[in-house]
């Protein structure tokens, strides 16, 4: 009698229900509490219409997932849906400073994005077959940098970064950045082994060959170039960074790691030298407090008033609706971090950081999990885009690194970012769900059957098959 393995219960889906209801909490608590914090009583207009049609979506994507990837991780979603919605409620409070109107935006943007997550969940079946797109996808990646110096771009705050189409911006570095994460995963997963072993090796530091390491040297010189000539250096930055983390994933060699940094510096001390506008940048990040960058035209005041709000703050902040996050340009999208640190303290900030971190960790497991060497340089890759967006654009607030034009993923207001931001998310929910996967066992050969299969093995030696070894050991795997 043959023997069958029963397959892995599905689990997962009820922790991720409870996950959510805990995440919808903190966003419609944090909303509920700056619209007290503004002296109001009673709920803010149309509390009962935007928490329910958010609720009806949100819940309307978990059931997707729990159809379609019910061996997910649990964790990524809840996440998401927690920054997204502390996010909202910050950019509703700057709004009510500043008196502007970007959480109405902000709030149609989240649920176009969350339909995007749906429909990439639905289509993406199979995330194997990227792959197959790998130079299709550097095409794509390629155009997208060059659409903001077509005549569809814009320029703003010196970088021409934006195209607008039909009244609407769109920014499409940002997209960009997974067909790159996609090229990039598909090439080194063919080439992992030439990379890592086949070159020469000078100063106790394996170099590849030129065939093999060139296309991705080429394909990442092209876009550092098109993005300096755009002056988008936090763009250059974050996808330099993803460049040479994914070659140090796919060899294995810590020496990437060091080529990196050297590359890192040489550049930074190039550009910092040559280019005015970069310059700049630098002189604000190494005195801030000159009065002569304070007072001037795109000079230090931003910054300034930046880290006085976050000073401000303290330990547990003044309290959602409390402060003066309006005294600070971008409040609601560059500076958000500084809004947060302002009115939530050191405690808040540190607690949605550890947000950040746990969602950044599961997405790593995912790259652990994955059973093909597509699916983790994808999914490292993928992962280390958010962890490195997230310590460029706080070290610019903060005053770590020189301050970017990067949107903090999730919580700054912008389409492209949120809309792109929520595709990864998707794609990491569908490599998890592959990876977590339980493989269905087939059932043991029968007698009759394992004496076919001794049969045909000796068969095959008796017509001179070179590989006999394996061809009789071939009986003992079904």
């Amino acid at each position: 009698m043959s023997t069958v393995v029963p397959p892995r219960t599905r689990r997962g889906r009820w922790p991720e229900i409870t996950l959510l209801l805990l995440a919808g909490a903190i966003g419609v608590g944090a909303y509920y509490l700056v619209w007290t914090g503004l002296d109001n009583t009673g709920l803010p207009p149309s509390f009962a219409l935007v928490v329910g049609a958010g609720a009806a979506l949100v819940f309307a994507c978990h059931l997707l997932i729990r159809a379609l990837c019910p061996y997910a991780d649990p964790v990524l979603f809840p996440c998401a849906i927690a920054l997204n919605g502390l996010g909202l409620a910050m950019i509703y409070r700057v709004d009510a400073a500043a008196d502007t109107d970007h959480a109405r935006s902000q709030l149609i943007l989240t649920a176009g994005a969350l339909v995007f997550f749906a429909v990439t969940v639905l289509l993406v079946r199979n995330y194997r077959v990227l792959q197959n797109y790998m130079w299709t996808s550097l095409i794509a990646g390629v155009v997208l940098l060059l659409l903001p110096l077509s005549p569809l771009g814009r320029t703003l705050n010196g970088s021409r970064l934006w195209i607008a189409v039909g009244g609407m911006s769109f920014q499409p570095a940002e997209v960009a950045k997974i067909c790159f994460a996609v090229f990039f995963a598909a090439y080194l997963v063919t080439e992992r082994d030439n990379l890592a072993l086949a070159g020469p090796k000078i100063l106790g530091i394996r170099l590849p060959k030129a065939r093999h390491i060139l296309p991705v040297l080429i394909a990442w010189a092209l876009c550092m170039g098109v993005l300096v000539f755009e002056r988008d250096f936090g763009t250059a930055l974050l996808f330099f960074g993803l460049f040479v983390a994914m070659l140090w994933v796919a060899t294995e060699q810590v020496s990437w790691l060091a080529i990196g940094a050297l590359l890192t510096v040489g550049g930074v001390w190039f550009i910092s030298t040559t280019v005015s506008h970069v310059q700049a940048r630098f002189a604000i990040w190494l005195d801030p407090f000159d009065p002569e960058l304070y007072d001037a035209v795109g000079g230090s005041y931003q910054v300034v008033q930046g880290l006085f709000g976050m000073a401000s703050g303290g330990l547990f902040g003044a309290g959602l609706g409390r402060g003066y996050p309006n005294l600070v340009y971008a409040a609601h999208s560059d500076f958000i971090y500084a809004s947060f640190a302002e009115e939530l303290g050191l405690v808040g900030v540190g607690a949605i950081l550890c947000i950040y971190l746990l969602l950044i960790s599961r997405g790593m497991r995912v790259a652990l999990e994955s059973r093909d060497g597509f699916g983790k340089l994808l999914a490292s890759g993928l992962s280390f885009v958010l962890g490195l967006q997230c310590f460029i654009v706080i070290g610019g607030v903060t005053r770590i690194i020189p301050l970017t034009g990067l949107a903090l993923p999730f919580l700054a207001h912008g389409g492209s970012a949120l809309l792109t931001n929520w595709i990864i998310i998707a794609l990491l929910i569908r490599m998890s769900h592959t990876a977590r996967r339980p493989e269905e066992a087939r059932p043991l050969p029968t007698t009759d059957e394992l004496a076919i299969l001794r049969g045909n093995a000796d068969e095959r030696v008796s017509e001179g098959d070179s590989e006999s070894d394996d061809a009789r050991t071939e009986v003992v795997r079904p």
